[in-house]
């Protein structure tokens, strides 16, 4: 019996214990299993100026949980795909850093004061320290073999230059431009000079320059005409 008894117990003893370091290898587990928690706006920050310095292409998954520091099964719980990331980086530059298009064609009073503020604008914003320089959304477009990707990133620049033509059609309208002038070819002009001031500050070109090459593409625009309403 005592025999019987002290073998029954240290077998208990035995389970117990084994029980306890079972649970703790499965607290160990679950805790290294679990996502560690960060913060979504700061990962994605740090995820648009990957994007903004090497492009969609040459932008891997394995440098985007780099520089945002988090693991790749937090990346995609959080994220999506890199294409839904990188969609949702677009999303915030043009808001924190790519609206001043829209504001210059919102807030100015005809269509060349609106190009001649975006076109200051971006001269400053390409050139700004602290982040890449020129525009994410023509830059992240090098060499991009993604279709979808590619294709949504070329709408966004095209609807600036329809945006554009709008404004000097209705200008056109109201006499503040003259009749004859060419509104899809003075747009595209200012896309192209947009795109063109953001290519040349990746070049190392400098705020003042861009200035310069702003006041040379403002030197074409029509005279304005008789103003009516």
């Amino acid at each position: 019996m005592v025999n019987d008894d002290g073998t029954a117990k240290a077998r208990e003893g035995s389970d117990a214990a084994g029980a306890e370091a079972a649970g703790d290898g499965r607290a160990r587990t679950r805790s290294r299993g679990r996502p560690r928690s960060f913060d979504r706006e700061t990962a994605l920050e740090k995820a648009l100026l990957a994007f903004w310095e090497h492009g969609y292409e040459a932008t891997s998954v394995s440098d985007l949980t780099r520089v945002m520091d988090i693991g790749a099964p937090s990346l995609y719980a959080a994220f999506g795909d890199k294409r839904s990331l990188f969609e949702e980086v677009v999303r915030m530059y043009g808001t924190r850093y790519g609206s001043f298009t829209d504001r210059a064609l919102a807030e100015e009073p005809t269509a060349r004061a609106a190009v001649e503020r975006a076109l200051r604008e971006a001269a400053t914003a390409y050139t700004e320290p602290g982040h890449p320089h020129g525009c994410l959304v023509v830059h992240a477009a090098t060499n991009c073999s993604t279709p979808e990707v590619e294709e949504s990133l070329r709408e966004r620049r095209n609807a600036n230059i329809t945006a554009f033509e709008s404004r000097i059609r209705a200008d056109v309208a109201a006499g503040v431009l003259p009749p004859a002038t060419d509104a899809a070819a003075l747009a595209r002009h200012t896309g192209a000079m947009i795109q063109g001031m953001s290519q040349q500050a990746r070049d190392g070109a400098s705020r003042e320059e861009l200035e310069a090459v702003a006041e040379i593409a403002l030197s074409i625009w029509p005279r304005t005409g008789t103003r009516t309403g």
